[in-house]
């Protein structure tokens, strides 16, 4: 699933290009998560004027309301001049007068929204409960303590509920857990104020260094352009179940929490 560097990496690649572009036509293919809210044409003569992100959504500021993209567990953005003929995984194309911007999405997990506003039900419905954005000032230290201690879940799945902090998907909770030396499984209410700090900072350090790589390209993820992302290349313990740990050389191992495969080294992670 394509996590919040991957959506980042996403917005960089097009949001100047598309901004002040005219809708000029939208096509819909497969029914997606989520009904688009309103007739397709509606949208025509509308004016893209900014692309901004909320934790895993991208927000299409328009000149009448702003449209929420969720790429899904494997969908995809892709801009250009022009585009080829829609594929069987192609579910929306919104052409503007300075490019067309499509939607591929084999699972149809993702979605494309349309509401009046960032306050209105139809957004707050989807944004309401996200945690606070961990790249920006508002990620506070203090608050994030009192959240862990009112929380007795596993660190890990604390992250990944994104109440506190959005966008700390699979991947990077269990780099982030990584370099602040916390193991996967303790319980949030009992990570102390300093190692929080550590937390916080681990974190932010690792999606700022994910985004700064373009992303992570496991399967098949490529920005707006068609880039793939090469933060895989420098995990420290994501997806090397085995192999030996770049700091102390412990056999990195790997659990199941939620479904989700965490990794973790047993050494530098001991508690």
């Amino acid at each position: 699933m394509p996590e919040l560097p991957e959506v980042e990496v996403t917005r960089l690649s097009f949001a100047d290009r598309i901004a002040g572009g005219r809708i000029e036509s939208v096509r819909l293919g497969k029914p997606l998560r989520w009904p688009l809210g309103l007739r397709a044409d509606q949208l025509v003569g509308r004016t893209v004027l900014a692309v901004r992100r909320r934790g895993k959504y991208l927000l299409l500021d328009l000149d009448e309301g702003l449209l929420l993209l969720h790429l899904g567990m494997s969908g995809s953005l892709r801009f250009a001049d022009r585009q080829p003929p829609a594929g069987a995984h192609d579910h929306f194309d919104l052409v503007t007068s300075r490019g067309v911007l499509r939607l591929n999405d084999p699972r149809r997990f993702g979605a494309v929204v349309y509401a009046p506003g960032e306050r209105s039900q139809e957004a707050l419905k989807l944004l309401g409960r996200l945690g606070v954005e961990p790249l920006t000032e508002d990620f506070d230290l203090e608050a994030f303590h009192r959240g862990l201690k009112r929380r007795n879940a596993p660190i890990k799945q604390v992250l990944l509920a994104g109440e506190l902090v959005v966008g700390v998907g699979n991947i990077y909770a269990s780099e982030a857990l990584f370099l602040a030396g916390i193991r996967p499984t303790l319980r949030a209410s009992r990570i102390s104020r300093r190692r929080a700090e550590q937390l916080r900072a681990a974190v932010r350090q690792v999606l700022a260094r994910a985004v700064a790589q373009g992303g992570s390209t496991l399967r098949d993820f490529s920005n707006a352009q068609g880039e793939a992302g090469h933060f895989q290349l420098e995990a420290m313990v994501y997806d090397r179940a085995g192999q030996p740990c770049r700091v102390c050389a412990s056999a990195v191992k790997s659990i199941r929490q939620g479904q989700r495969a965490t990794y973790y080294c047993p050494n530098c992670q001991k508690s």
